[in-house]
């Protein structure tokens, strides 16, 4: 194989696979709220949004380190998500899917509003430690240093997820009130907490994703509704509620998509969804979802 076009294979794998794990984080509270609580929530890029843009204002107005402002907008996301779920998702957990598209979907545009008020319409970007500027030489091929961070941070939120959810009591629980409910508040869990806790940890996970990603996903006004239908087709196609369908799905979406757009400018960006399509017609519940 000719060197330059190796080189250009191998970076071009290297982003994907980055592109990928911020993704899977965003991806992952989705898939997990969604599988257990079977509420469309068409706002959880909005918390993305939102994290993004907390993490932002606190490293620009109030002097915040990268790694202080990243991990304040997780815990101000979660607590907004709590907020959120109390006041409105409650309410239409039982309600039919058009409800609940219209009021996430309401939701996602105060979201947009919101942001567009406060910072503009300009495009941002968070100001990376110097510590993970610059690229370093692998093969020949210059690789950018957070996007290693990203992978690797990507990695461990992933790995702590799957222990939670598979190896904790708490998740155990989780499960048990999301499989047969009434069951689970006869043995004494209170599935309201429980799922509460879940959506408020899904939304901090979006806001996870939307913090570290800006490299990748810049801030803007649209960013709930332009990221949205990507992270749909990561939960459909890896399955609702499995960790390790929306990672599959997240990584080789990341990866196809980045060669499409690089190898096919005209038709790259269709690819994508050509494999929805694909694999929903063979498995409608997705790659790891259940039948």
């Amino acid at each position: 194989m000719d060197v330059k076009l190796f080189q250009t294979i191998f970076a071009l794998l290297f982003n994907g696979v980055a592109y990928g794990m911020i993704l899977f984080i965003m991806s992952a509270g989705l898939s997990v709220t969604m599988g257990t609580m079977r509420v469309v929530n068409l706002a959880h890029c909005g918390f993305a949004m939102v994290g993004g843009y907390i993490a932002y204002a606190l490293m620009t107005d109030g002097s915040v380190p990268f790694w202080l402002a990243v991990l304040l907008s997780f815990a101000l996301t979660t607590m907004l998500g709590a907020l959120l779920e109390f006041l409105l998702y409650r309410s239409i957990y039982r309600q039919s899917e058009l409800k609940q598209v219209i009021l996430t979907l309401g939701l996602a545009l105060v979201m947009i509003a919101s942001v567009n008020l406060v910072f503009g319409a300009s495009v941002h970007n968070l100001d990376i430690p110097d510590v993970l500027k610059g690229n370093v030489k692998v093969l020949g091929v210059g690789l950018s240093i957070y996007r290693f961070f990203l992978i690797g941070a990507s990695m461990i939120v992933g790995a702590l997820i799957w222990y939670f959810i598979e190896c904790t009591g708490v998740g155990k629980k989780l499960k048990a009130a999301v499989d047969n409910p009434g069951m689970a508040k006869c043995v004494g869990i209170n599935v309201d907490v429980y799922f509460a806790g879940t959506f408020a940890a899904g939304c901090g996970l979006a806001a996870l994703g939307g913090a570290l990603g800006a490299e990748l996903m810049p801030l803007q006004p649209f960013y709930a509704l332009r990221y949205l239908v990507i992270v749909v087709i990561v939960v459909s196609i890896g399955g609702l509620g499995s960790i390790k369908g929306t990672l599959a799905a997240a990584l080789g979406l990341g990866i196809i998509d980045t060669f499409g757009t690089y190898f096919f400018d005209d038709i790259g960006a269709f690819l994508v969804y050509f494999i929805m399509i694909a694999v929903l017609f063979i498995k409608p519940q997705g790659l790891f979802g259940r039948a």
